[in-house]
């Protein structure tokens, strides 16, 4: 009899919304850092709008109890993936009640750091919350979230919404947070972890807080530079009102991606923690904007299915472009734009899937969605656009929505055919050079661009002039970077004046250009070279330090000298290399024991994971590698990051090509954890 009725009940889970709304959700938690498990009580209230017997929530691994529909014990069914309530549901209001306890596998992460202090943070989307809180996978499922979290005192404790209570009992606080309007799931978030918080007002009254680590409470100017003022050019620009009474940023350790817009809590990678120097070369400034315009094309408006996934990414990514154009101007929006057009051309050699598939790359969905509304600004002028997007978003607020919802306000202000826009750039994986061509060929130093790029097969002697002209004119930097990155082949007595006039640039990004296309240095070019040492610029340093220690052994204690109190960005990447080239310099140094034990350091679990691939990438190609260092290595295979624990699946794989190294392996198996062990294992037995 189950049988049958969980095969009925399946049959209708995939039009619940057309049987069931619900309409809010409050939740009491608490969370155990040491289990690293969340407990507790949930209240939904939903409203049958048709006859059913049946209701899901998307609930993965959980325990539930006291589980009851207005009160009243339930029958429920808990499949592992799914909480559904067996009760003949009549049409009306009904709250759901239950208590639950779960030890998420995912999604929500229990990051440990130093003196046993951790961090705690969601990541819904790709994840699913119903990994940490009883919810719902479907996108088409909204409603208000309020939830309530009791934490130690010592800790900040941020989820959805504006701070309604916050009350303490003992060494506990609990924060009551309150949302007004409905969102989807995976837009519901936590994070916990030891904050300092700057607060400031947006132009239109919205409060912004910003968020750091009480560690890195001076690299707040420069990690949060141009936020306000995003977020006031983005109220601007949309022609909305920012719909969430209030905005927060907030880093976390060992994020998954570089940000998540979280409806009224955007968290993101603490690799853009910066300081000054830092900020030359990876700032918060794109992922800031991106996340931004997401809470109105993503949170507000929601699309309906994955094939509608460019009305999320393509905006929040052309709007961010948009952002980035009101702070550093024209020429770099354009720069921007072209290089992103280079990149689409180059993938759809082999990329065949278009932006209005479900399977579409990132690039696909983020670049070339955002290329064609570019495309369809420029065609349509800059009233008409803003127009149609100031309908769309109000006509489908808090709903979901498809492309044809977006077309439809694009024909109520203009007679522009959409058709063959759709086929363009939408359905097609050509991308259409000659009108991108056109369009960006409006700026000037994107002519001069398209020049530089035409002479890439041209013999030097013949293209000397222009690129020597081009060098010393006032034209935007990136052209130069062109021109650098065009010599990385010729001979270097072809290329010398021009590689000189790049450095007498004085700009950073050109300057890097010598230093990453010029490997094998001359001697006459040395002292020129050595230059890029003094930039402020960490990526610089680095690579400048990296090339002149391997071209001039001579010199290597000069420049090891120089660079022994360097420590770069906050994941050590000039720390790290110093000490392995300072290991790797016989003679050089004599408490070589110390400087192996500091490098082993960073490869370990107290560090964050770039800083730990980052020392283990080192330890291993200049051979520095015992018991801690294939421990350290092994554990990464555990991690919850993908991209590090690949990285040690598959360096683990490179040296067990050598018998020796299988024999180390085996050595240290009796003394790792389960986890580790098991991943070890599988890989021993490949």
């Amino acid at each position: 009899m189950k049988y049958i009725l969980l095969l009925f009940t399946t049959f209708i889970f995939a039009q619940q919304t057309q049987f069931v709304d619900f309409k809010s959700v409050n939740g009491q938690l608490k969370l155990n850092a040491k289990e690293k498990s969340v407990s507790g009580f949930v209240d939904y209230e939903f409203e049958v709008l048709k006859p059913l017997d049946t209701i899901k929530l998307d609930a993965k691994n959980m325990e539930f109890s006291k589980v009851a529909i207005n009160q009243k014990e339930a029958i429920f069914v808990n499949t592992g993936k799914q909480l559904q309530i067996i009760y003949n549901f009549e049409k009306g209001q009904n709250h759901l009640t239950f208590d639950y306890v779960v030890k998420p596998k995912q999604t929500l992460y229990f990051v440990a750091i130093e003196n046993a202090e951790v961090q705690i943070w969601t990541q819904g989307q790709g994840r699913y919350t119903s990994n940490w809180f009883p919810s719902f996978d479907d996108v088409n499922e909204k409603m208000i979230f309020n939830l309530g979290i009791t934490y130690n005192k010592e800790y900040q404790v941020i989820s959805n919404g504006v701070l309604k209570d916050k009350s303490s009992s003992g060494d506990l606080v609990h924060w009551q947070y309150q949302m007004k309007n409905p969102m989807s799931s995976y837009l519901l978030m936590l994070a916990i972890g030891k904050y300092d918080k700057k607060e400031f007002t947006a132009k239109s009254k919205i409060p912004l807080e910003y968020y750091l680590e009480n560690k890195d409470v001076n690299r707040f100017e420069p990690t949060y530079r141009y936020s306000k003022r995003i977020f006031d050019f983005l109220e601007k620009e949309i022609g909305v009102s920012y719909p969430w009474g209030i905005y927060r940023e907030i880093p976390v350790r060992d994020f998954l991606y570089a940000g998540m817009e979280n409806t009224t809590a955007t968290l993101f990678a603490t690799r853009y923690v910066v300081d000054s120097i830092g900020f030359e070369d990876r700032n918060y400034t794109n992922v800031d904007a991106h996340e931004l315009a997401h809470h109105w094309f993503g949170d507000l408006i929601t699309a309906e299915s994955s094939t509608n996934h460019w009305l999320q990414e393509g905006f929040a990514t052309y709007y961010a472009a948009l952002a980035e154009r009101e702070i550093y101007g024209d020429d770099y929006f354009y720069s921007k734009l072209y290089d992103t057009a280079q990149q689409i051309k180059f993938a759809s050699r082999t990329d065949t899937i278009p932006v209005l598939n479900a399977k579409a790359s990132s690039l696909t969905f983020y670049e070339k969605g955002a290329w064609a509304l570019f495309v369809l600004h420029e065609s349509i002028g800059d009233k008409a656009f803003k127009k149609a997007v100031k309908s769309y978003l109000k006509k489908y607020a808090y709903q979901n929505v498809n492309t044809q919802n977006f077309f439809d306000e694009i024909k109520k202000v203009s007679n522009f055919d959409l058709v063959q826009f759709q086929k363009t750039w939408l359905e097609s994986t050509v991308f259409d050079t000659p009108a991108a061509n056109a369009l960006l060929s409006k700026n000037k130093a994107i002519q001069i661009r398209l020049e530089v790029d035409k002479l890439k097969k041209t013999p030097i002697a013949e293209k000397l002039d222009f690129l020597r002209n081009t060098l010393k004119s006032d034209v935007y930097y990136a052209v130069k970077e062109a021109i650098v990155d065009q010599l990385e082949n010729e001979k270097f007595e072809a290329k010398k004046e021009l590689l000189l006039l790049a450095l007498q640039t004085n700009n950073i990004q050109i300057r890097q250009a010598v230093a990453t296309t010029l490997t094998k240095i001359p001697e006459e070019f040395r002292s020129d070279y050595e230059t890029l040492l003094n930039d402020k610029s960490y990526q610089t340093q680095e690579i400048a330090l990296y090339w002149l220690w391997k071209n001039f052994p001579d010199h290597r204690t000069a420049y090891l000298d120089k660079s022994k109190n360097w420590i770069g960005f906050n994941d050590y990447n000039l720390r790290t290399m110093w000490l392995s080239l300072a290991l790797s310099t016989p003679d050089y140094a004599p408490n070589s024991e110390d400087l192996i034990a500091e490098l082993i350091s960073f490869s370990s679990n107290k560090y964050e994971a770039t800083t730990r691939q980052n020392a283990l990438e080192k330890l291993i190609a200049f051979k520095i590698i015992n018991d801690q260092v294939l421990s350290n290595l092994v554990s990464s295979t555990t991690h919850h990051m993908w991209q590090f624990s690949k990285f040690g699946r598959d360096t683990i794989r490179f040296l067990l090509k050598k018998p020796e190294m299988r024999a180390s392996f085996d050595r240290i198996l009796p003394n790792l954890t389960p986890d580790e062990q098991f991943q070890l294992n599988r890989l021993l037995k490949e």
